[in-house]
């Protein structure tokens, strides 16, 4: 029944005005929005000795947090950083600091243990991640285990004011903000008057669109132009299970070898469709199986005897060392490239601490 009525409400959030449902939630949302305003404006966390760059979002469900972060580390390590990660782990078992880096024992990397993103950002990139309900405790147990860390990515932690950070950077995606709404009467965390930076931002605020933004009659953004930058995004390829756990690449031959046969997708991400769009335009004819969001894959969703299916990594690591029978499961792995612009940008604000601090 719960599962029910949230998909209804959801289809009410993702249209550009009030419905008679969502009207009614309306003073909720207003409420809500009053809340997040005055958390942020009381907010005064005490800063960490390195300069963090909070990623987030301000819309419920996925938005490309985990490629962002994942893309964002390969980039301050190009510019000579050893970034760290810290996470909440969506889902884990303890609200208590865990560690995560190239010393954990492999049977204790669990999704139970760690939470599914961060798994993921570990493995796709090699950084140490920290994890903790509180970000700043997290942030502490980077540092003091890995002092050469001179930059943290904070994973989802835009409404975690307890920890201090340097730049915000603002995660949308194709769906826009809906009607514009706080919830529950919209998708979004904070009011929309909210999401534009106001005079000398503190800390700096910026956005990335994860696809394009939706024509009218969808909302405009209410942010500055300048502040707001796209992201380059494409399947990078496919590699089985297991050669993928083994940390095999994956390429697009694999993929598009797929080509022809009938293929299930699964997908317990924010935004399923837009996953499974993008397999089939490279072609794939898919049947759907849209999952929660942090599915945990205790029970395999597909049917006995399914032959092929593909999923993204973010549920390939809940699927890794698990019998399968006969299906053949594909991992597809997201390419995310952060623009040239906003790269400079987050260069300059990082420089403006440095040099402040």
């Amino acid at each position: 029944m719960y599962d029910a009525f949230a998909r209804l409400l959801q289809r009410h959030w993702w249209r550009p005005t009030l419905t008679p449902l969502t009207a009614a939630l309306a003073p909720l949302g207003w409420l809500v929005g009053a809340i997040a305003a005055r958390r942020r404006a009381s907010a005064h966390a005490q800063p960490l000795p390195v300069p963090v760059i909070v990623v987030g979002n301000v819309i419920v469900g996925g938005a490309g947090k985990t490629p962002t972060v994942i893309a964002l580390v390969s980039l301050l390590r190009s510019w000579g950083l050893h970034p760290g990660i810290v996470s909440r782990g969506h889902g884990r078992a303890d609200a208590g600091a865990l560690l995560l880096d190239a010393t954990t024992p492999a049977d204790a990397a669990s999704p139970a243990a760690f939470g599914d993103e961060p798994l993921l950002m570990h493995r796709r990139t090699g950084a140490p991640v920290a994890v903790a309900r509180q970000r700043r405790e997290a942030a502490l147990r980077l540092l003091q285990a890995h002092p050469e860390v001179d930059v943290i990515v904070a994973d989802d932690g835009l409404q975690h004011h307890a920890l201090a950070r340097d730049v915000e950077l603002v995660m949308f995606d194709g769906r826009g903000i809906g009607n514009g709404r706080p919830l529950p009467a919209g998708p979004l965390r904070e009011r929309a008057d909210a999401i534009r930076p106001a005079g000398a931002d503190t800390p700096p605020r910026f956005f990335l669109v994860n696809g394009r933004w939706p024509a009218p009659p969808a909302l405009a953004l209410p942010a500055p132009r300048e502040r707001v930058f796209e992201a380059r995004r494409a399947l990078g390829g496919a590699v089985a299970l297991d050669d993928w756990s083994r940390g095999a690449p994956a390429t697009p031959a694999t993929l598009h070898a797929l080509r022809g046969r009938p293929v299930l997708a699964a997908a317990g991400i924010g935004d399923p469709e837009r996953f499974f769009a993008m397999l089939e335009a490279e072609g794939l004819a898919i049947a759907r199986q849209p999952l929660p969001d942090h599915a945990d894959f205790a029970a395999l969703p597909w049917p006995a005897g399914t032959a092929d299916v593909v999923v993204t990594e973010k549920d390939a690591v809940k699927l890794a060392g698990r019998a399968l029978i006969r299906t053949r499961v594909w991992v597809a792995t997201l390419d995310f490239g952060l623009p040239d612009t906003l790269a400079a940008a987050l260069r300059d604000a990082l420089a403006r601490r440095t040099t402040s601090a």
